[in-house]
């Protein structure tokens, strides 16, 4: 079945099955587009179920309306902030030089969300349980805030991780010799013995040794990042209600006013008043 293929194509890419060198080797990540899309959907349908799990437990009215609206807008979020954000990566990216292409660009960062999907959706069951156990509004935005965090920060420094090998296997592709500063003078008894960490057993965020990324697109991926939670955290303001406020009535959409940090930081300070 295509659901579970795709669930299996996940599983491989939190593995790191996906980006060992071997499977690098064209510059490119081996997977479908389309399977990992679905399961973006999917997890990002199953976190926002778990979401309104609050507005279940306190009488909200309208919170059928607001589950069914959790459960869009959570994949929402990811996906709008990747179409707006996508086209200001593909150009700095082709700015500094670098071998990724549109396709190429792409499975990367789909890749990444999945990675932050599959994290978020995880964690799902522990936010249900916080929503029958406390009747704090405050509390369940930020633990929600947190946990988006989390979740989008593994799933960037996946994409750090899984670039960084693709410039180990470039580097290794041109041949180009490793800088090694003797700390002993030439001896015929001394030797070097090198030796590897096994590959089957290093999964997708774990720390590698080799040639570190170029300066410019280190420094194009990092700005990227960054402009990407930028405009994740206010997407999020401009999709809200996720949760469903007791006080007041269901709303698809809340009117614009104020933004996501000044929001966080009021909902933060209310819970000490």
């Amino acid at each position: 079945m295509f659901f579970w293929r795709a669930l299996r194509e996940l599983d491989q890419i939190l593995r790191g099955e996906k980006t060992r060198p071997q499977a690098l080797r064209t510059a490119s990540l081996d997977i479908s587009l389309g399977r990992i899309v679905v399961m973006i959907l999917v997890l990002g349908m199953l976190y926002g179920l778990c979401m309104s799990v609050f507005a279940m437990t306190q009488n909200y009215p309208g919170h059928h309306l607001q589950t069914l609206a959790s459960m869009i807008k959570v994949p929402a979020l990811f996906l709008l902030t990747l179409l707006i954000t996508f086209p200001s990566l593909y150009v700095f990216n082709a700015l500094v030089g670098s071998r990724f292409g549109v396709v190429e660009l792409l499975r990367l960062i789909i890749a990444a969300l999945g990675v932050s999907l599959a994290m978020l959706g995880s964690l799902g069951l522990i936010v249900a349980f916080f929503s029958v156990s406390t009747t704090s509004y405050a509390f369940m935005i930020l633990l929600n805030v947190f946990i988006f965090t989390v979740s989008g920060f593994l799933g960037l420094k996946f994409l750090l991780q899984t670039l960084h090998r693709m410039s180990i296997l470039a580097a290794d592709e041109k041949g180009e010799p490793e800088s090694v500063e003797a700390s002993h003078p030439p001896n015929d008894d001394f030797e070097i013995e090198v030796v590897e960490e096994p590959e089957k057993n290093s999964g997708p965020l774990a720390k590698l040794y080799g040639p570190i990324l170029g300066g410019e697109v280190k420094t194009v991926f990092r700005c990227w990042i960054v402009v990407f939670g930028l405009v994740g955290a206010q997407m999020s303001w401009v999709l809200r209600p996720f949760i469903g406020d007791p006080n007041t009535e269901f709303a698809w959409f809340r009117p614009r006013s104020s933004n996501f940090f000044e929001a966080v930081v009021n909902t933060f300070l209310s819970l000490f008043q």
